[in-house]
């Protein structure tokens, strides 16, 4: 197995134009643990530690840019107050080890469907900043997961950044383990509410092939809810939702729980997530008045 290790990103892109069987390596927490229980061996290793760049974020106006490199504990950090259903998931990320190893990048990487930052990501309108010798490319998150643990990058192209709007309103997350720490997800669950479009965002983790919008669902409670007088969440509209989120999941049986299990926790979390988030609408709402 070769180790390359490029010091700057022009350079980590020639070499991947060079070797598109590299497989790239930041924080190391998926590659690894695949290397050492034998099921993957790439012919190389395409180390990105040593680019800065990937490792910075920035702001423009209300848009943010966040590197590849950026590590789950960064955004706890230095995010939590721009990206709240974002920082609420990078919370649940394994140990403090691996949240301070693992990286927003390598998280869309791995395509995992299980990928904590995907639920909040989706919710939020992400766009996938990629990039190749050939140029830049900007990708909707909902188009970047093709199939379980496959992206929508081409052989040449990296990660360089993630490109979102702040949080223009309350942000929840949510998920199910089998324990309360360093936890797979069995399935996850991230809202967003966007007061001024009076529109949600709904993503769903870990309960289909790839990591989806709950689109019904988003479409259903943008119109059913309150905007205007701050009520309170009919307890129908509630359980509506959660049947529309379940609706968009399409989940197996696995070691981790049954696919009837998800889809009811889906619904569940949908529910008490939609509670949090209007609770603090309410809440903003009140303070401004």
């Amino acid at each position: 197995m070769d180790f390359l290790r490029p010091v700057t990103w022009a350079e980590a892109l020639e070499v991947k134009a060079e070797r598109p069987d590299a497989r790239p390596i930041a924080g190391g927490t998926d590659l690894m643990v695949e290397l050492n229980f034998g099921t993957t061996r790439p012919t190389a290793l395409l180390d990105l530690t040593r680019i800065d760049e990937l490792a910075d974020w920035e702001r423009a106006g209300e848009r943010l840019r966040i590197g590849a490199g950026v590590s789950y504990a960064r955004v706890v950090g230095e995010l939590g107050d721009l990206l709240p259903g974002l920082a609420i998931a990078a919370r649940t990320v394994g140990s403090p080890q691996i949240r301070n190893r693992g990286t927003i990048g390598g998280n869309l990487g791995s395509a995992s469907p299980a990928g904590d930052a995907h639920p909040p990501l989706l919710a939020s309108d992400a766009t996938v900043e990629v990039e190749s010798v050939r140029g830049v490319r900007v990708l909707p998150i909902d188009g970047f997961f093709r199939r379980p643990k496959v992206n929508a990058l081409a052989p040449d192209e990296l990660i360089r950044a993630v490109r979102v709007d702040r949080a223009s309103g309350p942000q929840q997350f949510a998920k199910i383990g089998t324990r309360n720490a360093m936890v797979i997800a069995v399935c996850s669950f991230a809202l967003a509410l966007y007061p001024a479009g009076r529109r949600v965002g709904a993503g769903v983790g870990s309960a289909a092939p790839t990591p989806v919008r709950a689109r019904a669902a988003e479409e259903f409670l943008s119109g059913a809810l309150d905007w205007a007088g701050g009520g309170p969440v009919d307890e129908e509209v509630g359980r509506r939702f959660g049947a529309l989120v379940a609706a968009a999941a399409s989940p197996i049986d696995d070691v981790r729980g049954t696919a009837g299990y998800r889809r009811h926790a889906l619904a569940v979390m949908a529910r008490r997530t939609l509670a949090w988030a209007w609770h603090d609408y309410r809440e903003a709402g009140t303070a401004c008045a």
